[in-house]
């Protein structure tokens, strides 16, 4: 998509924010999915107290000196998705199909020869993981009694500029002047002036809607500069509506880890983790509707389609330490800070729009820009998390293992914070996140060279309605046969929650009710020397 973007004939630059850092972004970068090796995922990730796995030291970085002998490991992934779409009473259905590289590293263990010291190993690793795959797609479609698309333009335009109308000659092209080079102008120059806090975003959503462009809204008074805006969508009747989604990209995250033995009772360990994202979204919303009333000069059916590409990396760190309380208890504790990411949005929008008039002859509009709006870098913290685990090991022949996790999600936090959008966005943050808790339960069982093993997830909703993202549940099994120094590993995760998706942040703000099932299957690969 990107490339399709860059054929485009214009790049503005802002020097504002944009509508893609609000806190349904900010969650997309502060949950992480299920990932990482065959073994760690039929187990449902619950290693915090066991380590002894290339994706066990993302949990807790003392799990690499749990390790005896040098490993390398490697994991393909098969991700499926199906999502339930309900809105107005309409069920729609769409699935999503990917393969994916998940995990690849390896760990480094030094053992201390000398008998008489207590440090007895060190170990160094090096893991890749996908923390979150975005190949997704949703559809909804439904028939509304009440509102159109047309009030996200009216929003804009009637409150863009601090609170009041955004001023006509900032919707209205010059003699000679283009759609391209006024919505240039409203993205480039508007916000180096500051006209009274007006945003560019703002402006230039109110400019392709407008008469002149769009048709879908209209000054009530053109001899009032400042005046007011109308909708030009008929009134009454129904609207037949339907929002696509297709998103692509992906959250890696790339673990440097250190570890230590002391004993044969206490490991520590130490994570330094480089984030890196990659998202691709477009959203299309089409609209029609049956209205009979006022039938000259209205708009009929509309199409509206957003574009958005965010990109960045982020740093992070983590310290744990596994404690061997007896022969076959075990405990964990482990710290994982917040994640600092350096992110930026490119941007671009597309409208038409068809209309009648006095004949009743359909006219169209088109407006498309061609220009992408590339934004200034901001900064997103996601919130950091604690968390402790126990494990019972039952000698060589199985175990049972407990993770339960606590992560606070309003402290995500969206700067520079003198912004004042940003500020808006954090209050809202702190306003509808909450803290949220995790529970992993797994288990594994040997008969001689193979390994049966199951688990149970459960995230509680990071919103205080839990209702905008859903409480998550998730089971998982999988199979392992040793062959000496290679292991092969297969898992199956299923991922079960529901959601809300609100078609736009302002003016229009319709949701459908998602239900979304997950299912990944994964294969890894591990030798030893």
């Amino acid at each position: 998509m990107k490339k399709n973007l860059l054929l485009q004939l214009v790049v503005g630059l802002l020097f504002a924010t944009s509508h893609a850092q609000e806190i349904k972004d900010a969650m997309r970068y502060s949950q992480s999915e299920l990932q990482g090796t065959a073994r760690f995922t039929a187990m449902s990730g619950a290693f915090g107290a066991l380590g002894g796995d290339l994706s066990a030291i993302k949990v807790n970085p003392a799990g690499s000196a749990v390790f005896n002998n040098n490993q390398f490991a490697a994991t393909l992934g098969n991700h499926n998705t199906k999502n339930k779409s309900t809105y107005f009473g309409t069920s729609t259905s769409t699935s999503d199909n990917s393969f994916d590289l998940n995990q690849a590293g390896g760990v480094f263990v030094f053992k201390n020869r000398n008998p008489n010291d207590d440090w007895r190993k060190f170990s160094l690793s090096i893991n890749y993981e996908n923390t979150n795959n975005y190949d997704n797609s949703l559809f909804s479609a439904g028939t509304s009694p009440i509102h159109s698309v047309g009030n996200y333009f009216l929003s804009y335009a009637n409150t863009g500029n601090n609170g009041t109308p955004v001023p006509l000659e900032f919707v209205t092209r010059q003699v000679g002047e283009s759609i391209n080079d006024l919505y240039y102008f409203l993205g480039t120059e508007l916000p180096n002036k500051q006209y009274q806090n007006l945003s560019g975003f703002d402006a230039q959503q109110a400019m392709i809607g407008y008469y002149d462009q769009g048709f879908i809204i209209d000054a009530e008074d053109l001899n009032n500069p400042n005046s007011k805006y109308i909708s030009n969508v008929r009134s009454g009747g129904y609207y037949y509506q339907e929002n696509t989604v297709v998103s692509s990209g992906y959250n890696g995250k790339l673990v440097f880890n250190s570890a230590l033995q002391y004993k044969n009772k206490v490991f520590f360990g130490l994570n330094l983790n480089s984030h890196f994202t990659d998202y691709v979204q477009t959203t299309n919303f089409f609209e029609s509707n049956n209205n009979t009333e006022d039938i000259n000069y209205r708009v009929k059916s509309l199409n509206f389609t957003n574009n958005l590409h965010t990109y960045g990396s982020g740093f992070s760190f983590q310290f744990g330490t596994i404690i061997k309380a007896t022969e076959t208890i075990r405990l964990g504790f482990a710290y994982e800070s917040p994640t600092w990411y350096n992110l930026q949005d490119e941007f671009s929008q597309r409208l038409s729009s068809v209309r009648t008039n006095s004949t009743n002859v359909s006219l169209s509009n088109i407006v498309d820009p061609n220009v992408i709006n590339v934004y200034a870098p901001y900064d997103l913290r996601t919130p950091g998390s604690l968390t402790g685990s126990f494990a019972y090991v039952f000698g060589k022949t199985g175990l049972i293992s407990i993770d339960y996790k606590y992560k606070d999600y309003s402290n995500t936090q969206y700067s520079p914070q003198n912004d004042p959008f940003f500020r808006l966005q954090n209050r809202i943050i702190q306003n509808e996140l909450g803290s949220s808790s995790e529970v992993r339960i797994g288990a594994e069982y040997k008969i001689e060279n193979f390994r049966l093993r199951g688990g149970y997830r459960f995230e509680g909703s990071p919103y205080k309605n839990a209702t905008t993202i859903g409480d998550l549940n998730s089971f998982s099994g999988g199979l392992g046969y040793s062959f000496g120094a290679i292991k092969l590993d297969f898992s199956y995760v299923n991922i079960h929650n529901t959601g809300q998706e609100q078609f736009f942040s302002q003016g229009f703000t319709e949701k459908a009710r998602i239900n979304s099932n997950k299912n990944n299957f994964n294969m890894t690969v591990s030798f030893e020397m």
